[in-house]
């Protein structure tokens, strides 16, 4: 789903719902519409107050510091030419995070998408888990988890589970809107979050026993 086609609110939910998840940042709206009217020091501001959390939701999905760095400048580029298309119908920070993901999933997909295949077989293998878990909120990774050590296992993920973890758990996005984004299906979708919880909490049990060695 591309960040112009970004839907509107949701039947049954207030017009503004968006707005009490993603409240406005103090100048941001008065800086959206001088960057649409075309002042580019608009753009300065719009880049300082979302530069640190888009570059945090690139190099998650990438796992890679200078590509990470890449990626950020020119999801801002991308700004620069397609903030005339925001009309308002999200929080601003969730359509430029859109629209940032579209710029790491072009650049995935121009290096080939070297990740675990999105095609794999839904049946769980041994490692698994019961099958009836796939796609349900993980509790043991909701708790307390110290942060620095969360990060760190989210980036040792393989690849394709770490985009799929970053997209669903981190960001939002439900599996409908990411099996399109990856063009696969949502029951793989489904497959790849579940394994990745499942890394995880291997990961993080792993680092557990370092410390306490």
């Amino acid at each position: 789903m591309s960040p112009e086609s970004t839907p509107g609110p949701t039947p049954g939910k207030p017009a503004n719902h968006h707005l009490r998840r993603n409240p406005p940042i103090a100048g941001e709206a008065e800086a959206i519409a001088a960057a649409q009217a075309g002042d580019a020091k608009s753009f300065e501001t719009l880049y300082a107050l979302h530069k640190r959390r888009v570059y945090s939701l690139c190099l998650r999905m990438l796992g890679n510091v200078a590509e990470a760095e890449d990626l950020t400048q020119e999801a801002f580029l991308q700004l620069y030419r397609k903030i005339g298309t925001f009309r308002g119908d999200s929080a601003f920070s969730t359509w430029l995070h859109r629209l940032a993901v579209n710029v790491v999933l072009m650049h995935l997909r121009k290096k080939g998408l070297p990740q675990v295949s999105l095609e794999e077989t839904l049946e769980p293998s041994q490692d698994d888990g019961p099958r009836k878990d796939i796609g349900a909120r993980d509790l043991t990774l909701s708790g307390s988890i110290d942060r620095v050590a969360l990060e760190r296992a989210v980036e040792n993920l393989p690849p394709g589970y770490r985009l799929v973890f970053v997209l669903h758990d981190v960001e939002g996005y439900e599996h409908n809107e990411i099996a399109e984004m990856l063009t696969c299906s949502i029951g793989n979708s489904k497959s790849q979050l579940h394994k990745a919880r499942m890394k995880l909490r291997d990961l993080l049990r792993s680092g557990q026993r370092k410390e306490q060695v």
